[in-house]
């Protein structure tokens, strides 16, 4: 009779299973893309820019890193990823002398200070292609985004402030060899944050595709 019992029992164990809820399945990370130039801006959706309530403090800059521990803030570590010859780290995260190449003029840097970290689409060029309905985290997010190597970039501060926020309808790089892969990089951010862009920038960027770049591969990952 025990092991009868016991049978039973067991059965009703394993009929209960199926009824017991599954573990939530956790969400599959976005998928890096490749294409070309001109399929990639293909994919930019087009609408009107309004730059109505822009200000930089709706995007909190610079924050404490993709490294919480390291004691450098979002600048500094992108200096560290994009330095030729490392700087030494002081306390502070205070960085010597190393050295960098800005691209878009193709100059040769040696004091982090000469150097500002650029966003590849401007602050106020995001906010008035959707940045100005996502959330103050989206907007950190964007404004810290060390998850592409494309998103922000050091170069001369001198460049850095003839961009200003400008698309590539009104501003390239001064260097001839940095523009193909400053509108693939445009690009790609646009796409992986799914920004749009108005009619004068996406011709400006059809005739780069169609044109002298239309060589250029895009890589890009969507942002979470």
């Amino acid at each position: 009779m025990i092991k009868n019992l016991a049978r039973t029992f067991g059965a009703l164990s394993l009929a209960l299973v199926p009824l017991l809820p599954a573990p939530a399945a956790q969400a599959a990370a976005p998928a890096p893309e490749v294409t070309m130039l001109a399929d990639a801006v293909g994919l930019v959706n087009v609408t009107e820019e309004d730059r109505t309530g822009s200000t930089r403090s709706s995007f909190k800059h610079w924050n404490s890193g993709d490294d919480k521990s390291d004691g450098c803030n979002t600048r500094s570590e992108v200096l560290l990823a994009e330095a030729i010859v490392a700087p030494t780290v002081e306390a502070g995260c205070k960085l010597t002398p190393g050295t960098w190449r800005s691209y878009y003029d193709g100059q040769e840097v040696t004091s982090a200070g000469a150097l500002d970290i650029d966003h590849m689409v401007p602050l106020a060029e995001a906010w008035d292609s959707g940045a100005s309905a996502w959330t103050a985290a989206r907007r950190e997010a964007y404004a810290n985004d060390q998850g592409s190597t494309v998103s922000l970039v050091a170069v001369t501060a001198r460049t850095n402030r003839q961009k200003a926020d400008q698309d590539p309808a009104d501003w390239m790089p001064p260097a001839p060899e940095a523009q193909c892969r400053y509108v693939g990089e445009w690009v790609a951010t646009k796409l992986r944050w799914q920004l749009t862009a108005d009619d004068r920038e996406l011709e400006a960027l059809k005739v780069y595709a169609q044109g002298p770049c239309e060589d250029t591969i895009v890589h890009y990952t969507p942002a979470a």
